[in-house]
């Protein structure tokens, strides 16, 4: 029955204009995005498909869905419909937009470059759901990202996911429990605090105090377990080390960034010393390690694949590394490592595919492996009935230069960009 045969029926209860608007709400909620080329991610590439959205959820995904006579309807004709995409590296908000160079003091809230251990800080403080790079990237068919702080320090805070949807205050945006710790090697560290000859100087310096500082964790954790049983034995409180607790504990996940072959070997070797849930964030020589990479099952977030020969440790950087991760069937994502330069990254996915990376894994990258790298794949990363409601609509094959994304639909909002 559709809404105008209700408004033909007789009241003859108290209940029934009630229920009349219900339902009426429930059909005016209802959306179908019909006659795109759907990528399911799920269940393949389905011609002339149809999605179907109630509320912020999907409803149904397929070739042949029934749609209500009722509900709201996009034609995507002739175009293409992909989960919203994900960006599970971005320091949007953080590194605050516009910048100068040279930077100008204040301006960036991306590193607290007072200490090279800052666990206790927390990249939600730092984000502004009014800030510019949100829109862009969602102008681009992104959804959902993953801010934090940068790699100035050896262990840098945490950083959380977050929808790029309008909101007022940072509750309406940030995706509770997705926190995970940064932590960094290689050339940042030492040019930042090497230069005042403090703690790190050398490579040697910042595995030297990150093996510290884990171990002093480790310590501080297992003094909490045997407080619950023995209050006496409760360790003198540290903001920091209880900060590192769910990592050393293997609750939360570390984001080692690595560029150069021989960081990324010390960084899973740490890793593994104190048993972390890790990824390895920007992995730009990966290409090198391959067998070593498979064979410990890393988690690489890789990119940004255009960065220009701006430090040494990342001269090795080349377009052809996804392609050849895949086919050495090493796990990996991709980002674009900045705010709203995020906008760019299908663009650059499409220079990766012009260099061996296939369609299938190029989709992936950008959608269910970043979405299980940040323990999201439940809610997001695939077009599948149930989970959140995030899609975005492009005019053209989404990694193609002369594409756009004409809409973006995040938990059942659409937002129109044309």
């Amino acid at each position: 029955m559709n809404f105008v045969e209700m408004l033909k029926l007789k009241d003859k209860n108290a209940g029934f204009r009630e229920a009349l608007l219900i339902k009426y709400l429930e059909m005016i909620a209802m959306l179908a995005i019909k006659g795109g080329t759907v990528v399911t991610i799920a269940q393949g590439i389905i011609e002339n498909g149809t999605v179907l959205v109630d509320g912020s959820k999907i409803a149904g995904v397929g070739a042949n869905v029934e749609t209500p006579s009722d509900c709201q309807v996009i034609d995507a004709s002739g175009k293409w419909v992909t989960p919203g995409l994900i960006d599970a590296h971005t320091h949007i908000s953080t590194f605050n937009e516009p910048q100068t160079m040279p930077v100008v003091p204040g301006m960036i809230d991306g590193n607290e470059v007072s200490d090279p251990i800052t666990a206790h800080i927390r990249g939600i403080d730092a984000l502004n759901p009014h800030d510019v790079a949100i829109e862009n990237t969602r102008k681009a068919g992104f959804s959902t990202c993953y801010t934090g702080p940068g790699s100035a320090n050896v262990i840098g805070g945490t950083g959380i996911s977050f929808k790029t949807k309008k909101g007022s205050t940072v509750f309406d945006i940030a995706i509770p429990g997705s926190e995970h710790m940064k932590m960094a090697l290689g050339e940042n560290p030492k040019r930042v605090y090497g230069s005042d000859k403090k703690v790190p100087v050398t490579r040697m310096g910042i595995a030297g105090i990150l093996r510290e500082t884990l171990y002093n964790a480790k310590v501080y954790s297992d003094q909490l377990l045997e407080a619950k049983t023995n209050p006496e034995k409760a360790p003198k409180p540290d903001f920091k080390l209880n900060a590192l607790v769910p990592a050393i504990r293997g609750e939360m996940k570390c984001r080692i960034h690595s560029h150069r072959a021989d960081d990324i070997v010390t960084a899973v070797r740490i890793a593994k010393e104190f048993h972390l849930k890790f990824s390895i964030e920007h992995c730009t020589e990966g290409y090198k390690i391959l067998d070593f990479l498979k064979e410990n099952e890393v988690d690489c977030v890789v990119g940004p694949l255009t960065m220009g020969l701006s430090k040494m440790e990342i001269w090795g950087c080349k377009l052809e590394t996804p392609g050849i991760m895949e086919k050495a069937d090493v796990n990996f994502c991709l980002t674009a490592d900045t705010a709203s330069g995020t906008k760019y990254l299908p663009t650059h996915i499409g220079l990766c595919m012009a260099r061996g990376l296939s369609e299938k894994a190029a989709f992936e990258a950008v959608t269910i492996r970043p979405a299980k790298l940040l323990g999201l794949d439940g809610r997001v990363g695939s077009l599948e009935t149930g989970k959140d409601a995030d899609l975005a609509i492009f005019n053209g094959h989404p990694f193609s230069n002369m594409t756009l994304c004409e809409t973006t639909i995040i938990d059942g909002e659409v937002y129109n960009h044309r």
